[in-house]
């Protein structure tokens, strides 16, 4: 490449500079990007480059792999139900042992490496995040009540307490969040990270939230990617089953982000190298941007 081009590269992402210097972009870290050493380095690369152009990154991550992983290792099984882990007392320690004191501590590691200031935190540090236990309903059939099933300790969101944030981000520091919740009794939870990210991004009012999925993004009912997609359609994709698996908390955590002050959402492809700075700072994008419906043109992609 000439250096001119080089030039010209850096010239075209001065707009994307400007528009989110000083803004708060919340991260959902997770699928391969976490699991694959280039997408990892990529990833804190990434991370660290946003931060030093102005932008206050904090990230939420995951670690489903890694649990069952850990699981098995110790002869324990994993068992879902209706894709939720159901979690004992003994499955809940496994969880917060490896979330909080593995994973998280690993993706500090990284992006401290790679020239950031990365503050590892769970949902419990602060009050961060607040939850009620979750207790899934089966249908049974008419006039029948329906069945509740109890999958342990796994929460909903109840409350975010964003104080701690605002404390790291103000003096320069990238909070890396593991979707580990606290309960009334101060008990932990386990808790969708996709979810955790949502709330945390509502109730900052973030910028962007940004899922790191590994998929291309969403896709509608013949398989082809939506580039722009309102929150008036999430609810055809998720009634009509268009929307399978993982994609659909990620879109209802999104229908609720933007309707409680998030501007824009992106479900963006983690397996692409540096995929965030593609996303972020180029006027092609990639992924899918979901946006309000107040934006009839769709906006740009970043």
């Amino acid at each position: 490449m000439e250096i001119h081009d080089k030039a010209r590269i850096l010239i075209s992402a001065l707009p994307y500079f400007r528009d989110f210097y000083g803004k708060i972009l919340v991260i959902k870290y997770g699928g391969h990007a976490m699991v694959a050493e280039d997408l990892k380095q990529a990833f804190a690369q990434d991370i660290v480059l946003m931060k030093y152009v102005g932008i206050k990154p904090i990230i939420v991550h995951g670690g489903g792999p890694q649990i069952t992983q850990v699981m098995e290792k110790m002869g324990l099984k994993p068992t879902f139900i209706e894709g939720q882990r159901v979690t004992d007392e003994e499955t809940m320690n496994v969880v917060e042992m490896v979330l909080v004191g593995t994973v998280n501590k690993k993706i500090v590691s990284l992006i401290n490496q790679a020239g950031g200031l990365a503050v590892g935190l769970s949902g419990r540090d602060g009050n961060l995040v607040e939850v009620e236990k979750m207790t899934l309903y089966k249908y049974t059939g008419e006039d029948r009540p329906p069945e509740i099933i109890d999958i342990g300790r796994v929460g909903k969101v109840r409350q975010v307490n964003p104080a701690v944030l605002f404390t790291l981000i103000e003096r320069g520091f990238i909070p890396v969040i593991a979707p580990v919740g606290v309960g009334p009794e101060g008990d932990a939870y386990n808790v969708n990270a996709d979810l955790v990210a949502g709330a945390i991004a509502s109730a900052i009012k973030a910028e962007k939230l940004i899922y790191l999925s590994d998929v291309e993004g969403v896709k509608d009912e013949k398989g082809k990617l939506i580039s722009t997609l309102f929150i008036h359609d999430i609810e055809d994709l998720l009634e009509r089953g268009i929307a399978k698996g993982g994609m659909i908390p990620k879109l209802k955590s999104a229908r609720k982000a933007i309707t409680t002050g998030v501007k824009k959402v992106h479900i963006i492809d983690g397996r692409v190298p540096h995929s965030l700075l593609i996303e972020l700072f180029t006027d092609e994008g990639l992924g899918t941007q979901i946006l309000s419906a107040e934006e009839p043109d769709g906006g740009d992609p970043s």
